[in-house]
């Protein structure tokens, strides 16, 4: 397996060495997205042709990278970012929304964010599975992150009143797994539905699990 090459030092067409070789890593990610994310997928793509995509030589590659697959871990963690920034920004602004609006804020925010490049949604759902003990690990890491963040949204809910006090966990981690699963699957085209009517069928049943019934507001 080739070694990492020492990266170039010094000042070159006005851009610093680290300047450039962030630019190198982008443009390797940005064409990791086209190659991973549409044909011909993860599996099928070579360093040569992930390096032709990026307009970079296979030298370049590997002064950035030692396998292909730590660019697709990059670039997983680079969509979960993505859709984590537009999740808090999403809460920020909908704080002092009724939980209703709030959840339908959050889960727009969030399906939006990977609907808007289906290339986001097969990385994050469909070529990160299976390849290796660590990214599964990194898979289930990122997984959990999800699971915290809405445990804080129903714990914050439940201090105001909102939700019914209790661990969310275990309903959080399940809840996950539909959130995944139905945006695969309408990405897919297996549901014939829209987004918003996605988003809708999320919320309800996260308002299911918030407010159980015979739990009245206040209790």
């Amino acid at each position: 397996m080739p070694g990492r090459l020492r990266p170039p030092t010094g000042r070159y067409g006005g851009k610093t060495a680290e300047e450039r070789q962030a630019e190198r890593r982008r443009r390797f990610l940005d064409a990791a997205l086209q190659l991973f994310g549409e044909t011909p997928g993860f599996r099928a793509t070579t360093v040569a042709a992930l390096s032709d995509a990026a307009g970079l030589s296979t030298r370049q590659f590997y002064e950035e990278f030692r396998t292909l697959e730590d660019v697709l871990a990059a670039l997983h963690l680079q969509v979960n970012g993505w859709a984590e920034t537009a999740v808090l920004e999403a809460a920020s602004d909908s704080a002092d929304l009724p939980l209703a609006e709030r959840a339908t804020a959050i889960f727009r925010a969030y399906a939006g964010n990977l609907a808007a490049d289906p290339r986001r949604i097969r990385i994050t759902f469909v070529e990160i599975i299976g390849v290796s003990p660590r990214l599964e690990e990194q898979r289930l890491a990122r997984r959990a992150g999800w699971v915290g963040l809405i445990c804080a949204e129903a714990d914050a809910a439940a201090a105001r009143g909102e939700a019914a006090p209790r661990d969310y966990r275990l309903a959080a981690t399940g809840f996950i797994g539909s959130v995944n699963g139905l945006l695969h699957d309408w990405s897919a085209g297996w549901v014939d539905a829209t987004l918003d009517e996605v988003v809708e069928e999320l919320v309800s049943q996260l308002l299911g699990i918030l407010r159980p019934a015979g739990w009245t507001p206040g209790t």
